[in-house]
């Protein structure tokens, strides 16, 4: 038997034993848990490092140098734009917006799992969104808008449950917005606009619950608005706008109390506004819903939308009465009522205009082309605080109220086609900033005021077909920024005054016609060197046609029918290249026609009738074509034409000189020019030894400047003056005047580059004799040593404050903007028929026809006006049309003709530089403009090219190729209403952006399906297949070109007056 203390010490260490076995087991466990809990952080954090550097390696562009702090001098978390968990050190955001970044995204993005935030809005970024982007189920906010993104919708995006933000606006994305996304319950916003998304909107997104914002305008939706949207209670925000959704809206939508913005602007539906529409949005502050088919009346009860700010309901067909309890809404700043059927030509259709007097912040009011009488009441003059008034198109009548003047802060004011009469008040002159004032085909009698001069601002002044008498008050020629002044069709009386007809600023129409003006015209007619238009007929002027009328070198119709002119026809007339109608015809003119205006390649139409011409006809040019000029009148004239049936010239007999004159005159002329060539020879052999390598004669025809002048000018050609870079050299932004009142671009050769002295003098010949509006203008050159010793050649041009073309069709990817730039529709347009004439004319209106030979959107600079000018020859060449080829060594014959994507397609198989490689680059362009897509896209693969694209969508499918911001929100794109997109913008410059010009959508795609037939047919892949000539052979191709696009526009115009 075991002894009792021994037994119980043996179970006591058994005890222990136990005890610190189970201790240690504890310890090892311990250890290995926290040994794997740290291997894990470690492979985690290790993945996010890894992730992050893939990301940077797809970016192919990083101007500021953000992900230089990517690199293993720091932990990733400390990286810029990075932020990480504290407790895991796992990334979490990731925020790199507007920083300019330019490559994809990678797929690899989809390891950090930690990832709540994912911000790279207002970069370059391209490719598609990677599907890996659904395996971050922590997500909460995708912000990718403003980016060049392509391809679908990822579908995995539905596997972020948690997300609540997602906005992929401003891309290029395609096919149809997922049913899938329905299943994002706790999505509160979602933003689409700006797309090429097609399909309908799916009934699923009515299952976002949460839902607050919906912005899925400018894409090519179609089909119906889903009743089910009508279920998202918590709806603040509902833009559906410029798609091709037909139907009617869903009544359940009027009942979303929360609404504040609804936009259907620019579809297809057809309806009218339930009559509680105030009640049941209450909270509405923009309703829009131009250019629809909505009907009916609108409704009373908007005025218990006590916050509504802005109401657009242009372009529709509501009719009945404007309910004058808008004057309840205290907040309304832009009331669009345009182009409708209301009013019912009575007195009392006004009677909203006074109620809105106790609107204190409107700004923008719009009521024309409706059935609107009465008489405008003149309590709108107290309405100060309007920027843009217009109501023409009515059956307005009475008087202009006196105190109109009292609109101060005005900019447009529209009151044409009424029938306003009595006088112009005096008070108009303290508007002063009108920029846009018509007033034209009313019933206005009394003179023009003279306090029309003091509006400075004043850039469209019509005031056409009225009975206004009296003088044109010489005050007019202070509205320095005058573009457009049409007093036809009154019976205004006296002189042409100098400060008038010398108003330098107009730059689109002096229209003086069917008036009852005496006395000569000005000499001062010379200032008007950009003028298109000069229409003084039907007056009483007299005296001789100045020969001055040769400087306006942009004329393109000039009348002066019906007056008593007297003397020659101007041999200078012969100088206005671009003219297409001259009409002189009902004068008292004398004397020979001049044979120069044969040279008038592009006049289409010439009436010369019922004068005293004699002698003559000329045979070429318009007047090859019977039936394109008038003589008839001219009992003196002969030849011509046989058709013209006029009698033939009598035979003139030719005075002989005495053979001893012709031998002394020859032999004088023999030494003469020896003498000249012995000198020029000496001077220049000398000179050669200490000049710089030889510059061309020809720019000597123009001041010289020095290399320490262009030095100080460009501030020691500072980086921070520089403008551009080509492949010749550099571009300089300079001051040729100690007051920086001259600017100017300073073009410098790079003469390390191969071929870089070539291009210098090619430029330098091409420059020489030509001359156009449309033209960069060289005005100083410098041939000379740098302070090392080293040669220096620079050219200087006039400066264009608007950059490049370029700049604005790709405003993304220009890193110096400042703010966002667009072009608007018409600006398109004019920009279009600015490098039309400029080619035109280097084809065809010079001696030695000349080929640009690189024509892009970069060489195409835009002025302070918009106005287009063609530069950068340094690749142009001389082409003779009879040997069809260019003239190799007098001109460069440097590298390929072009650039990529804009170069004919004949250049790439070493043909030689013709006129029509200008044209296919042209149309390129043309295409560019208004698709906004480039030539190099990478859509196109697999044979598809730009070309293609268009011409396989036109006609009906227009709206899938063309730029989505030509498409405006209830008018022409001259001033979007879009919401989406910065609520509203100013008028631009004047002359082109006129926001109370609207045109119906089928006119606006009519004329956007014309202009890009026109880039398809310059385009085309042959040669003799580009420009459709149809019936004009006669005419040249840029010339036919510009008259196509003229048409069009015009036709556009006029379907907005």
């Amino acid at each position: 038997m075991e002894h009792p203390a021994r037994a119980h010490l043996v179970t006591l260490f058994t005890l222990v034993l136990h005890v610190h076995v189970h201790v240690l087991f504890l310890t090892c466990t311990s250890i290995l848990f926290l040994q794997t809990t740290y291997c894990v952080s470690t492979l985690g954090n290790e993945t996010d490092r890894l992730g992050l550097l893939e990301f940077k390696a797809k970016i192919g562009s990083d101007p500021y140098g953000i992900l230089s702090s990517w690199n293993d001098s720091l932990s990733f978390c400390k990286w810029q734009g990075v932020t990480c968990s504290p407790k895991h050190q796992r990334v979490t955001s990731l925020e790199l917006q507007g920083l300019s970044l330019s490559g994809s995204i990678s797929p690899w993005v989809g390891n950090l799992t930690f990832l709540r935030f994912l911000n790279l809005a207002v970069n370059e970024v391209h490719g598609e969104i990677p599907q890996e982007l659904g395996r971050l189920y922590r997500l909460r906010h995708i912000n990718l808008t403003k980016n060049a993104l392509t391809g679908e919708i990822p579908i995995n995006l539905s596997y972020c449950s948690e997300l609540k933000i997602l906005d992929l606006s401003n891309n290029r994305l395609v096919g149809k917005i997922l049913p899938e996304l329905g299943s994002l319950k706790k999505l509160v916003l979602l933003r689409l606009y700006i797309n090429n998304l097609t399909g309908e909107i799916p009934q699923s997104v009515g299952n976002l619950s949460s839902l607050q914002v919906i912005s899925v305008g400018s894409n090519n939706l179609r089909g119906y608005i889903p009743n089910e949207l009508g279920r998202l209670t918590s709806l603040t925000f509902i833009s559906i706008i410029i798609n091709n959704l037909n139907g009617t809206v869903p009544s359940s939508i009027y009942n979303i109390s929360s609404i504040t913005l609804l936009s259907f602007t620019q579809n297809q539906l057809k309806d009218s506004l339930p009559p509680n529409i105030g009640l049941t949005l209450p909270n509405l502050r923009v309703f829009q819903n131009g250019v629809n088919q909505f009907y009916g009346a609108i409704p009373i009860s908007l005025a218990n939308a006590s916050h509504l700010e802005m109401f657009d309901i242009s372009s529709n067909s509501f009719t009945g009465e404007v309910p004058t309890s808008f004057g309840d809404l205290k907040s309304l700043r832009h009331l669009n009522l345009g182009r409708n059927f209301l009013g019912n030509n009575t007195s009392q259709d006004l009677s909203f205009v006074t109620s809105l007097r106790n609107c204190s912040n409107l700004q923008k009011l719009y009521f024309d082309v409706n059935n609107f009488g009465g008489v405008l009441p003149s309590s709108i003059s107290n309405m100060s605080s309007l920027f843009a008034l217009t109501l023409g198109g009515n059956q307005i009548s009475g008087k202009i109220p006196a105190d109109i003047g009292n609109l101060v802060n005005l900019y447009v004011l529209g009151m044409e086609v009424n029938l306003f009469s009595g006088s112009l008040p005096l008070s108009l002159g303290k508007n002063q900033q009108l920029q846009i004032l018509y007033l034209h085909t009313n019933k206005l009698s009394g003179q023009i005021p003279a306090s029309l001069g003091n509006i400075s601002q004043l850039c469209h002044l019509l005031l056409f077909k009225n009975k206004l008498e009296g003088n044109i008050p010489s005050s007019l020629g202070h509205c320095i920024n005058l573009h457009y002044l049409d007093l036809a069709e009154n019976n205004l009386t006296g002189t042409i005054t100098q400060e008038i007809i010398g108003l330098s600023s107009l730059s689109l129409v002096l229209n003086l016609s069917h008036n009852t003006l005496i006395g000569p015209i000005p000499q001062e007619v010379s200032k008007l060197k950009n003028i298109g238009t000069i229409d003084v007929s039907e007056n009483k002027l007299s005296g001789e046609i100045p020969e001055a009328i040769g400087d306006c070198l942009s004329l393109e119709i000039l009348y002066m029918q019906g007056n008593f002119l007297q003397g020659p026809v101007p041999l200078s007339i012969a100088s206005l290249r671009g003219l297409q109608f001259l009409d002189l015809s009902r004068n008292k003119l004398m004397g020979k026609i001049p044979k120069e205006l044969e040279k008038l390649l592009f006049l289409q139409s010439l009436n010369l009738s019922y004068n005293n011409l004699s002698d003559e006809v000329p045979r070429k040019g318009v007047f090859s074509n019977v039936s394109a000029i008038s003589l008839i009148g001219n009992n003196n004239l002969c030849g011509g034409i046989p058709k013209l049936k006029l009698p033939v010239c009598p035979v003139k007999q030719k005075k002989h000189r005495s053979p001893i004159v012709i031998i002394l005159a020859t032999t004088l002329s023999s030494v003469a020019f020896f003498v000249t060539v012995t000198f020029f020879s000496l001077f220049y052999w000398r000179k050669s030894r200490k000049s710089p390598s030889p510059t061309p004669l020809i720019v000597d025809r123009l001041p010289r400047i020095s290399y320490k002048e262009l030095l100080q000018a460009t501030g020691g050609f500072f980086s921070d003056n520089l403008i551009g870079q080509g492949s010749f050299g550099s571009v300089y932004r300079g001051n040729l005047d100690q007051q920086g009142q001259r600017l100017v671009a300073v073009k410098v050769l790079n003469l390390q580059q191969h071929e870089a002295s070539k291009s210098f003098i090619a430029e330098c010949k091409i420059l020489r004799n030509i001359r156009h509006r449309n033209l960069v203008k060289v005005l100083t050159y410098c041939s000379s040593f740098d302070f090392k010793g080293n040669d220096f050649k620079a050219l200087v041009f006039d400066f264009m404050a608007n950059g490049n073309l370029e700049m604005w069709l790709h405003p993304r990817e220009n890193k110096s903007n400042d703010q966002p730039r667009s072009l608007n529709l018409l600006q398109r347009l004019q920009i279009a028929i600015d490098v039309a004439s400029a080619l035109h004319y280097l084809h065809d209106s010079c001696e030695i026809p000349i080929i640009h030979c690189d024509l892009k959107p970069s060489n195409i600079l835009l002025d302070g006006d918009m106005t287009a000018h063609v530069g950068d020859f340094g690749l142009a060449r001389l082409w003779s049309k009879t040997a069809n080829t260019s003239f190799q060594g007098q001109t460069s014959s440097i590298g390929m003709k072009g650039t990529i994507g804009y170069m004919a397609p004949e250049y790439g198989v070493g043909n030689a530089a013709t006129t029509s490689g200008d044209t296919y680059s042209f149309g390129i362009i043309m295409l560019e403009m208004f698709t906004g897509k480039r030539p190099t896209d990478e859509v196109f693969t697999n044979g598809l090219n730009l070309h293609k694209f268009v011409k396989t969508k036109l006609p009906e499918q227009v709206n899938q190729v063309m730029d989505p911001i030509l498409f405006p929100a209830g008018n022409t794109g001259i001033a979007s209403n879009s919401v989406d997109d910065n609520d509203e913008e100013n008028i631009q410059k004047c002359n082109i952006s006129i926001e109370n010009l609207r045109v119906e959508e089928g006119n606006l795609e009519k004329c956007i399906v014309s202009v890009l037939k026109i880039g398809v047919a310059c385009s085309e892949e042959l040669p003799e297949d580009r420009m459709n000539m149809r019936d004009a052979t006669t005419s040249s191709k840029m010339h036919f070109l510009v008259q196509e696009i003229l048409f069009f526009l015009r036709n556009f115009l006029n379907d907005t007056r």
